[in-house]
C-alpha cells in the first residue's frame, strides 16, 4: 500500500517560511487527492490543504489562506507545501494524506494513507 513520507519541518522565527514535502517511493501519487493536516496538543486535527488528484483545485484552511500554498509536481512524486510568513499558531504535526477520490476536502476522516508526521515549531 502507499507509504508516504515527510520532509522539511523543524524550528523557525515567526515571520519565517518553510516548504515541506510529500513522497511515496514505491507507488505514484498522482492517482491520488493529497491533503496536509495538523495537530497541536490538546487539540484535534485539523485539515490545512488538499490538492486533487488529476484536477488542480486546491482548498485551503481559512487560518492559512494567503499564507501557505499546496503544489505537486508529479515527475518528482512529490507533493509540496510552501509555508510563509509562519505564526506561533502554526505550531504543530504536520501530516501528508492521501486518498482515491472522491473525498471531501480538510476532513480527515476521508483519508485512509497517512505519513508518520512532522514536527514544525514556530517561536523566537
Amino acid at each position: 500500500q502507499l507509504r508516504l513520507v515527510e520532509s522539511g519541518g523543524g524550528l523557525v522565527q515567526p515571520g519565517g517560511s518553510l516548504r515541506l514535502s510529500c513522497t511515496d517511493t514505491g507507488f505514484p501519487m498522482d492517482s491520488y487527492d493529497i491533503g496536509w493536516f495538523r495537530q497541536a496538543p490538546g487539540k484535534k486535527r485539523e485539515g490545512v490543504a488538499c490538492i486533487g488528484s488529476r484536477r488542480t483545485s486546491t482548498d485551503y484552511a481559512d487560518s492559512v489562506k494567503g499564507r501557505f500554498t499546496i503544489s505537486r509536481d508529479n515527475a518528482k512524486n512529490t507533493v509540496y507545501l510552501q509555508m510563509n510568513n509562519l505564526k506561533p499558531d502554526d505550531t504543530a504535526v504536520y501530516y501528508c494524506a492521501a486518498e482515491v477520490p472522491p473525498v471531501r476536502p480538510l476532513r480527515a476522516t476521508d483519508f485512509r494513507f497517512w505519513g508518520q508526521g512532522i514536527q514544525v515549531t514556530v517561536a523566537s
